[in-house]
């Protein structure tokens, strides 16, 4: 009687802690293995982008509809309950009910008690780029305002540009009140892209000198048409987003040239090699920058804009990241660095000056 008393604890006690394991969820197989390529490409770009990039923690709250998946984070909050450490996302992995949107898509301290910057982001399938290999560089774009968040000054820097107006939720950075709807600023932003577009898609040495000269005076003229704090603002969205899009198309192109994916990445059923998606995105920086207009489109525009200005200074001034952590918030400063050569013509020959022999259009062609 004992024994048989004995065996059918055993079998409840067996049958409970089974109960127990079948309640815990688990991260979707395919979310697995975005993140699990995700965090590999991180190791293999490395700093070779931005310098200082591999040092900085690749928190992820994954958001799905019924729970969130936290990892890579070192301080999880205590509404989190472990899983276990996942062989294939090298960390541990802890979860929580749902809080946040589905959809969303964003970098912020979103762990109670921890300051460090966590990419919130949903399923490839629930947020706007849909499929896996565009999610898994959006990933980077997010993972690049960990980098800029992990600044030592960024936050007290963002403070003194003194745009908040009171705000002290960071929402101004979405709604601060920048004349969109000016028609003379909308004039002269339609301008300056136009002429962004054409430096970028020059062919001769002639012709890359005169469109780069065009475009600088044309910005600078943008400046002046606005505000002080209003130039603040859209320079400092231009650093911090546009520069965000262009790290985007930077890790296609690396992933493209440089980086194998792992056969389980390729075996999924929307993936697409990183060569097509560097192309989709070159493609749609330079679609956006010449169709989204100031008043319609409003701070999106940063986006295409910045992307294309970093490619710019890329052809102009190739040293430039080492100066974006140092001199922040204004693109502008980098191209002080740009050969003055390369930006005027000689008046005596009529032709580009030397120093821009060699450089080639990096837009459309």
């Amino acid at each position: 009687m004992k024994a048989k008393l004995i065996f059918v604890t055993a079998l409840l006690l067996l049958l409970f802690q089974t109960a127990r394991a079948r309640e815990k969820p688990s991260i979707p197989e395919a979310d697995r293995v975005r993140l699990a390529e995700a965090f590999r490409l991180s190791e293999s770009v490395g700093d070779h982008i931005w310098p200082g990039w591999s040092k900085v923690p690749f928190a992820v709250l994954l958001v799905t509809p019924d729970y969130e998946f936290l990892v890579r984070h070192p301080k999880p909050s205590e509404d989190f309950a472990p899983l276990g450490y996942d062989p294939l996302l090298r960390c541990e992995v802890f979860y929580r009910k749902r809080t946040y949107p589905v959809r969303l898509l964003a970098t912020f301290p979103a762990i109670k008690g921890s300051a460090l910057s966590t990419i919130v982001v949903g399923q490839a399938e629930n947020t706007e780029v849909l499929t896996s290999t565009p999610w898994v560089v959006t990933l980077f774009h997010e993972h690049f305002h960990q980098l800029q968040n992990a600044q030592p000054t960024y936050f007290a820097d963002t403070r003194a540009l003194n745009l908040a107006r009171g705000d002290d939720t960071g929402m101004w950075m979405l709604n601060y009140a920048f004349p969109y709807d000016n028609r003379q600023v909308q004039e002269r932003y339609s301008a300056l892209r136009r002429l962004l577009a054409d430096s970028l898609n020059a062919q001769t040495k002639e012709g890359r000198a005169s469109k780069l000269a065009a475009y600088l005076d044309a910005r600078r003229e943008f400046q002046r048409s606005l505000g002080a704090e209003d130039y603040k603002y859209i320079s400092f969205q231009l650093w911090q987003e546009g520069i965000a899009r262009y790290t985007e198309y930077r890790v296609a192109q690396f992933a493209a040239e440089h980086y194998r994916p792992t056969k389980e990445f390729r075996a999924l059923k929307d993936y697409t090699p990183f060569g097509q998606l560097a192309e989709e995105l070159r493609v749609g920086i330079f679609s956006q920058l010449q169709t989204r207009q100031l008043g319609e489109a409003k701070r999106l525009v940063v986006y295409p804009f910045g992307a294309a200005e970093g490619l710019l200074l890329d052809a102009t001034s190739p040293s430039w990241r080492k100066r974006y952590f140092v001199d922040k918030f204004d693109l502008g400063k980098y191209y002080e660095a740009v050969d003055r050569q390369f930006a005027t013509t000689d008046k005596s020959s009529g032709r580009a000056a030397a120093g821009s022999k060699g450089r080639k259009g990096v837009g459309l062609r």
